[in-house]
């Protein structure tokens, strides 16, 4: 289970869903800490240099499901650099 989970489940105008991809596109480019908008909420969180992400088409009857996600990891190792996450095809960087 996970310690903290936001979920929003909305109907968006194809120019609302380009405009929310928007600001998590231009979040990632920039880095560190963001704001990204939750409804009425906003979760701040920090985005690290490198990410794991995983892509998914679903296509089932009528009915197309895209997945978007990106994972890493917030725990820090003794000397202070947050572990590195290898990305889909890449080897790990030798420590």
């Amino acid at each position: 289970m996970a310690d903290v989970k936001l979920e929003r489940t909305e109907s968006l105008s194809r120019q609302e869903a380009a405009q929310w991809l928007a600001v998590l596109s231009k979040a990632f480019a920039r880095g560190g800490e963001v704001t990204l908008p939750m409804g009425a909420a906003t979760d701040e969180l920090h985005l690290p240099e490198r990410v794991r992400a995983e892509f998914e088409v679903e296509v089932d009857g009528d009915e197309v499901q895209i997945e978007l996600e990106f994972t890493w990891s917030t725990a820090h190792r003794v000397d202070g650099r947050a572990p590195s996450v290898p990305v889909a095809g890449e080897r790990p960087a030798p420590e």
